[in-house]
C-alpha cells in the first residue's frame, strides 16, 4: 500500500464523485457501477462505465474499511491519466503492465480482448490478493486477441 487516500492525483485536481447506497459489503478500492438505486460491485469493464469506491473519510472511514451493505458509498469517476490506489488481484506486477477488472471487482492483468483500465504504478513484485497498489488510469482499449 502506497499511501492512506484513494486518489492520488494530480493534487490540482478535484476528483468528482458519486455517493450512494452500496449493493454489498464492498473493499475500498473496488471497481463499481452507478444502477439506479446503488453502487454495484462489477467483474469487467465490458460494456460497463467503471468507478472506483473510495472511503467516506468525512464519516471515518479509512481506505483499509469495507463498506457495509446499505452504506452509503463514495465513488470517484475515474480519469485517464489520473492516479489512484486500486485493489489487486493476486499475482507479480511490472510498472506499467496494463490491468483490467476481474473477480471482486479488483485489478487483474488485461488479457486477450479484455478492457485495459489502468496500468499498474506500484512497486513492482507480488502483490497479495486485496492490497491496494498505485495505479494510472488508461485511455480506455481493448487488447487485440
Amino acid at each position: 500500500m502506497s499511501g492512506n487516500t484513494i486518489y492520488r492525483g494530480p493534487i490540482d485536481k478535484q476528483p468528482r464523485t458519486i455517493q450512494k447506497e452500496v449493493a454489498g459489503a464492498y473493499a475500498v478500492g473496488t471497481f463499481v457501477e452507478e444502477t439506479a438505486t446503488t453502487l454495484a460491485q462489477i467483474t469487467t469493464a465490458l460494456a460497463k462505465r467503471p468507478l472506483l469506491l473510495g472511503n467516506a473519510d468525512y464519516a471515518g472511514q479509512t481506505i483499509a474499511t469495507a463498506y457495509t451493505s446499505g452504506d452509503t458509498g463514495v465513488a470517484y469517476e475515474i480519469e485517464p491519466g489520473q492516479a489512484y490506489q486500486a485493489a489487486m488481484a493476486a499475482a507479480t506486477y511490472a510498472k506499467g503492465d496494463p490491468l483490467t477488472i476481474a473477480a471482486s471487482g479488483r485489478l487483474a492483468a488485461a488479457t486477450a480482448a479484455t478492457v485495459v483500465v489502468a496500468f499498474f504504478d506500484g512497486t513492482p513484485g507480488a502483490v497479495t490478493a486485496g492490497d491496494l497498489a498505485d495505479v494510472i488510469i488508461a485511455n480506455f482499449y481493448t487488447v487485440p486477441v
